[in-house]
């Protein structure tokens, strides 16, 4: 794997919403203009992820579809149960070593996804989060050479960040 992009889900329905269980929580419609905004600031940055692979639920699985749509990357969406709320961060990372794209994006929920983080970061004798990403945060992982499961942490970004480069105009080439 050369890049792995983690990807928190933007903003869903509160949770105890009367009527709606927590695993049907849908993405608010405020929740996804955001995240159009964002797939247009990530697509600004050519990530260009070789697959997507999201959590199956709905407020995970919407913000793959949205921001994959976005960068031009709509046929490359898999759902997969490993990133399901509740999951644990090393049996994620015991997942991802059997991933064998080059640039994988990952769309899942917090803590695993903050706690994942800092297990590829510092790994298990970690005393706390690296970082907490926000709801549309994103971060960009590079493996350490000599692999061992241990990543650097090439860049964060919070959701307004990333909404505000959807906003920038290209500088004409040449």
């Amino acid at each position: 794997m050369e890049t792995l992009y983690i990807l928190r889900h933007g903003i869903a329905v509160a949770p105890g919403t009367p009527g709606l269980a927590d695993d049907d929580r849908p993405l608010t419609p405020k929740g996804r203009k955001r995240l159009r905004e964002i797939g247009r600031g990530l697509s600004r940055l050519d990530l260009n992820p070789d697959r997507i692979v999201t959590s199956p639920l709905p407020r995970a699985g919407e913000t793959a579809e949205i921001v994959a749509e976005s960068m031009g990357k709509g046929g490359l969406v898999e759902v997969d149960d490993v990133l399901r709320s509740g999951s644990d961060s090393r049996v994620i990372r015991e997942w991802l070593r059997g991933r064998r794209e080059a640039r994988l994006m990952i769309i899942g929920h917090n803590p695993a996804l903050s706690d994942l983080i800092a297990l590829l970061v510092v790994d298990e004798g970690s005393s706390g989060p690296v970082c907490e990403l926000k709801k549309g945060g994103i971060a960009a992982l590079r493996p350490l050479p000599g692999g061992a499961d241990r990543f650097e942490l090439e860049w964060i970004a919070t959701p307004r960040l990333i909404r505000r480069l959807s906003a920038v105009k290209p500088r004409p080439r040449g």
